[in-house]
């Protein structure tokens, strides 16, 4: 009995075997005439004269044309083959089942009160309540799990595509019908009246900060996804090393932004994103670190060579600030007087020296309750000339305390980075 079963299996998958390319060619003109039928109702009424007189011109052609039947034949069977094979691309071309076309579906008509008139004269309007989705979604690609990976949607030329507001509702929209947990990416052609809507993929996550391999003067803020950026850095994940697209940022006396500013919720990770640039910083300098918040983030720093003093209290932190400030004004009275004498500037006025402030408008608020000097305030010498001294500011500050920000230190932090969930007023706020 069981010699019989195999045998009767062997000759079963023989068959397959023999019909596969069959099956397969079958599976490619099925998505093709899929794709042809779509293209079709898409198409504007008034364009499908001209585009059937163009297909009749061309089959003619390929009719009178020496061995063009046969030509024409072998371009049909290997697009087929083409469109059939398995897993071509993410099911861009197949059918999508009763429950995937649900959720287009669902997509399409939530659409459909930003993109439609209320009168609208058009014979056959791309979003309408009587609509299909097939009218309007030009490609769809679906990820194996059944929610978009790709969507290419057109819209009436009379939706404002210009309006930043407009654009993030229909935005906001599309991310909370294809799903919250993912991150979505979009493009408008306003030329075409097109909207793309892509998912890219998750970025580097579990990255511990780390002494990276980056020139002097180079920062790593973070990763961002491969198509963004070029280049490359190893580092340690989880005990094994591995390369991936960083986003720098450039300081010293070329730098266009030479001080940064990090603003983020509580708990978004500001006071961990300065320990990183601590980190990083003390390869080629020294640096001068401000606890405001006074919660011990850097006292793991204490005592570390380069680390010229971590401090917590006010009286520390108008002290220290005011030694910058002494500090920049020396090295731009070294650098002058050895460019009038002809010499090269003395290394202690090259040596990189970083001013991290974390949580300055705790220490503003004490200096106005105790009537002391602000240390925002005595930041404007660091931060107007610490370009041409090669000082670098970095401060750290929470969303509900950005307005305590002193103007020289909104006016002069042109490198920005924002963390966590913000709305897009805190975001056009901070960026």
């Amino acid at each position: 009995m069981a010699r019989g079963r195999s045998a009767v299996r062997a000759g079963t998958d023989g068959a397959l075997d023999v019909l596969h390319p069959l099956i397969t060619l079958a599976r490619g003109l099925g998505r093709l005439i899929t794709l042809v039928v779509r293209w079709w109702r898409r198409t504007p009424k008034d364009r499908r004269g001209p585009v059937l007189f163009v297909a009749a011109v061309g089959l003619l052609v390929v009719v009178l044309m020496p061995w063009g039947p046969a030509f024409a034949v072998l371009v049909v069977v290997c697009a087929a083959a083409w469109q059939g094979r398995d897993g071509a691309g993410v099911r861009a071309g197949a059918d999508p089942s009763e429950e995937e076309s649900a959720r287009l579906q669902s997509v399409y008509e939530a659409l459909v009160p930003h993109f439609s008139l209320p009168n609208d004269p058009g014979p056959e309007p791309l979003f309408a309540h009587d609509g299909s989705w097939e009218r309007a979604f030009e490609e769809v690609e679906l990820a194996e799990d059944g929610r978009i990976g790709r969507l290419l949607l057109r819209y009436p030329a009379h939706f404002r595509d210009g309006d930043p507001a407009l654009r993030f509702t229909v935005e906001r929209l599309l991310g909370a019908k294809s799903g919250r947990d993912r991150e979505y990416r979009f493009v408008w052609d306003e030329e075409r009246n097109q909207l793309e809507m892509t998912v890219p993929e998750p970025l580097p996550q579990g990255i511990h900060a780390q002494r990276f391999v980056t020139g002097p003067g180079e920062i790593v803020l973070g990763f961002t996804d491969a198509e963004s950026v070029q280049r490359r850095v190893p580092v340690t994940d989880g005990g094994r090393a591995r390369d991936v697209p960083p986003v720098v940022w450039r300081t010293g006396a070329r730098s266009s932004e030479s001080h940064l500013l990090v603003v983020g919720a509580p708990g978004a990770g500001s006071s961990t994103l300065l320990r990183s640039v601590v980190l990083q910083a003390l390869q080629h300098g020294d640096v001068l670190v401000v606890d405001g918040g006074g919660s011990g983030e850097f006292a793991c720093l204490s005592g570390r060579s380069g680390v010229l003093a971590v401090e917590t209290s006010l009286t520390g932190a108008v002290a220290s600030v005011e030694w910058a400030v002494h500090e920049t004004e020396r090295r731009l009275s070294a650098a002058s007087r050895a460019r009038q004498a002809g010499h090269g500037v003395p290394d202690d006025a090259r040596r990189p020296l970083w001013v991290i402030l974390d949580r300055p408008a705790v220490l503003s608020h004490l200096a106005r309750t105790e009537g002391r000097r602000d240390p925002q305030e005595l930041l404007q010498v660091p931060l107007r000339h610490g370009r041409a001294a090669n000082v670098t500011v970095a401060v750290a500050e929470h969303f509900e305390c950005v307005d305590e920000l002193a103007p020289a230190v909104r006016a002069h932090t042109r490198a920005r980075v924002l963390l966590g969930a913000a709305s897009p007023e805190e975001t056009r706020a901070v960026l």
